[in-house]
């Protein structure tokens, strides 16, 4: 019974506080509301009706009636950044960091808001000296991917490289994988200027950075073939079976070329036969149908790909088979057969795509970096239609 007039006594007693609380926080509400200027509230119904050039302009009056608005200031300066009035943006934040009464808070806020206009303006020597100013503070992680960003579009690679293995000790995530892109770049430039001990150096320390890093194997192949090393170059690609053999149709029209040049086409071709058992590829298919032309014949070249349809069916597949039979049928008694070749070649033509997973760009050729998005290591090396990414 006791406990039970308690719990009545209780009820009337937190209903009154819970009263009051709601009282005061009103009070102090309409108090703030009031002290806002009337372009405020402009600005958002501006806002709320999808208007932005308006409300931009609402929100500019209320700055000018309350220089205080710090939070407001970074709001406009974002929105203007982000609608590419980078100019404005730029004196928006710079006003903000020449304040004398900002905390360090948020005085960092608006080194990190301007660094990001300048970068965004392209005045990249600007922003890096910011970006580095915010080392040692709660923005330095975000700091340093925008420092990534910017060295990969100034083609800085190996301050790149630093900043990924920061990154790595920051956050304990590995950034290898793309390290040793940047370390493939590295290799490219020096090859392009005949520096091939050079550039090999790079692609031995890409490899050390990320084992499974394929480009890196590849170029090294190149490298060998190019030397005249041409064991070297097809033991060097065949290390791509332990890797990641789905990139194996790439080198594929290279390794039958190496085999080609040492008199061994045969064994090359069986070769990737092997690999075309273990991995399906359309790309590999197309460079192993044209050796078994040139060395067995259309029947071979058609059996080929006839097995391979049957096993992996494919409009791609259906587009090389046609081409097959054309090959032994009279002229005479090619027309229906061409024109259903036509029909199903047009079809195919979007089928035959390398697909970005990060943005969905499709591309007829093969990227290590996407030239829409700027992903790393987004393309698969199969077609759209092998993937499932085929509009």
């Amino acid at each position: 019974m006791e406990f039970q007039l308690w719990m009545l006594l209780a009820f009337p007693l937190f209903f009154g506080m819970g009263w009051l609380a709601a009282r005061i926080d009103l009070k102090e509400l309409l108090s703030e509301s009031s002290a806002l200027p009337q372009s405020y509230f402009q600005g958002l119904n501006f806002l709320l009706n999808e208007q932005q050039d308006k409300a931009i302009e609402a929100f500019i009056e209320v700055v000018k009636v309350d220089p205080q608005t710090v939070e407001l200031h970074f709001a406009l300066g974002s929105l203007f950044r982000r609608r590419g009035e980078v100019d404005r943006a730029l004196r928006m934040h710079h006003n903000l960091v020449e304040r004398a009464d900002l905390d360090d808070d948020k005085r960092q806020q608006a080194i990190f808001e301007l660094a990001q206009d300048y970068l965004k303006a392209g005045i990249l020597d600007r922003a890096e000296s910011l970006f580095r100013e915010l080392e040692g503070t709660t923005y330095a992680r975000h700091a340093l991917e925008f420092l990534l960003e910017l060295f990969q579009k100034e083609h800085d690679w190996l301050k790149a490289i630093e900043v990924a293995q920061r990154l790595t000790e920051m956050s304990g995530q590995s950034s290898g994988n793309l390290a040793a892109f940047f370390y493939c770049e590295l290799a490219s430039e020096e090859i392009s200027q005949k520096n091939l001990s050079s550039a090999r150096a790079h692609l031995e320390q890409a490899l050390r950075v990320h084992p499974g890093a394929v480009r890196a194997t590849m170029m090294l192949g190149d490298i060998a073939e190019s030397e005249g090393k041409h064991e070297k170059a097809i033991s060097t690609w065949k290390t791509i079976e332990t890797q990641n053999e789905q990139y194996l149709p790439l080198v594929a029209e290279r390794l039958l070329s190496v085999y080609r040049s040492l008199g061994r086409e045969a064994e090359g071709l069986a070769q990737l036969r092997e690999y075309l058992g273990n991995c399906h590829s359309l790309d590999l298919l197309n460079v192993i149908f044209e050796g078994v032309l040139k060395n067995e014949g259309s029947a071979a070249a058609y059996k080929l790909v006839r097995d391979e349809l049957e096993r992996n069916p494919t409009l791609l597949g259906l587009d090389k088979l046609l081409e097959a039979r054309l090959l032994d049928v009279p002229l005479n008694n090619r027309s229906d057969i061409e024109l259903v070749k036509n029909l199903i070649h047009k079809r195919t033509r979007n089928l035959a795509m390398y697909h970005c997973s990060n943005c969905g760009f499709n591309a007829r050729q093969f990227y290590w970096h996407c030239p829409a998005c700027q992903a790393w290591d987004s393309y698969s090396p199969r077609r759209t239609e092998e993937t499932g990414a085929a509009p």
